[in-house]
């Protein structure tokens, strides 16, 4: 939702807009904002004074994700234990790529149409590398491995994943089996 308060009516037109545009963005459609407006029973003017372009409406849609992906990235700095906190973070990090549409090309982009999506992706960064420092501090990760590592390691799985198809349950399974080889090669064994 935006961050200003909108009346009733405008509300309403920009949560039908965001369901619409959900709905094509699950079914792998490009998203055209014209199309959006005549499929939300909107006029054009009305869905351009809500999303300029139709990256700033992905952002939207992908919004929700974004933000529970934060949510869990908090949580997991909550668990004593750094390596199950890191393990676990990147393990939810995986699973929305692959069960969000809108997630991986808006976490891809270099640029953000929106300001929020911006904080957004900041604060999730700032999380995933918090955790990898803890991790990293208590011994139990590789001291090579740099927090931009992150988000190519977890979009290069999640690629294979979709590479190699299936249904979504079945890519999820994959996309465990690929982390969990992934994550072996960057713990350090125990010493002693």
């Amino acid at each position: 939702m935006p961050t200003t308060p909108l009346r009733k009516d405008a509300a309403r037109n920009w949560e039908r807009i965001v369901a619409v545009a959900r709905d094509l963005v699950d079914q792998g459609t490009t998203l055209q904002l014209n199309d959006v407006a005549r499929r939300a029973g909107v006029g054009v003017a009305t869905v351009y004074r809500h999303f300029a372009t139709p990256e700033a409406l992905l952002e939207a849609v992908a919004a929700p994700c974004l933000e529970t992906l934060v949510a869990h990235g908090e949580q997991a700095m909550a668990d004593s234990d750094p390596w199950r906190a890191l393990r676990k973070f990147l393990s939810r990090v995986v699973e929305a790529q692959l069960t969000d549409a809108a997630l991986p090309p808006v976490a891809a982009a270099p640029v953000d149409a929106l300001p929020r999506t911006t904080d957004l992706k900041q604060t999730l960064a700032a999380v995933g590398a918090t955790l990898l420092d803890r991790a990293r501090d208590a011994g139990a990760v590789r001291a090579d491995l740099a927090a931009a590592d992150l988000v190519p390691l977890m979009c290069g799985i999640a690629h294979a994943v979709n590479v190699h198809g299936g249904s979504t349950a079945d890519r999820i399974v994959t996309a465990h089996r690929y982390l969990a080889t992934l994550l072996d090669g960057l713990r350090l064994a125990p010493s002693g």
